[in-house]
């Protein structure tokens, strides 16, 4: 019955150590993240979270597509750039609305140093100098299949 416990008791910290780290984790690396300005006043694209670390970020956001001026084949093109105003890059999202859903979320993510702002323009076609594309954020199931998966792989 003492050996049962031991076990107990070691399954309790491993599942503790895990509660802990991701927490830890987890408010590190959103406490990381600092707002970065938009540079312009485009009306059909809202951006709701335009965030960034020190060497990658994430901009999220809605293309609204007016009655009035039709944007499908278009691409919104987001232009990076440093403290001093350098472009740092830029990436672009498709916009794909129809009649029926006139909105589009969007969420981009990158790999760029030092963005402290940003701009927003809808052009008709894609131009040279793209950003890598890194992959999404993962959710915590992903993560924590991943996790499982690593474990049985060393165990």
């Amino acid at each position: 019955m003492a050996r049962m416990k031991t076990f107990l008791i070691y399954a309790l910290l491993v599942v503790g150590f895990f509660i802990f780290s991701e927490f830890i984790i987890s408010v590190g690396l959103n406490s990381s993240y600092k707002d970065i300005e938009r540079k312009d006043n485009i009306s059909q694209v809202e951006i709701t979270q335009a965030q960034a670390t020190l060497v990658n970020g994430k901009i999220k956001g809605i293309i609204k597509d007016s009655e009035q001026e039709n944007l499908t084949g278009k691409y919104v093109e987001i232009d990076l750039y440093s403290e001093r105003d350098n472009m740092i890059g830029k990436r672009y999202v498709e916009i794909n609305t129809t009649e029926v859903n006139r909105e589009q979320e969007f969420s981009i993510y990158f790999e760029a140093e030092d963005v402290t702002s940003y701009s927003v323009a809808i052009v008709d076609e894609k131009q040279g100098g793209e950003l890598e594309i890194i992959p999404e954020e993962w959710t915590k199931t992903e993560i924590i299949v991943a996790t499982i998966f690593t474990l049985l792989i060393f165990w």
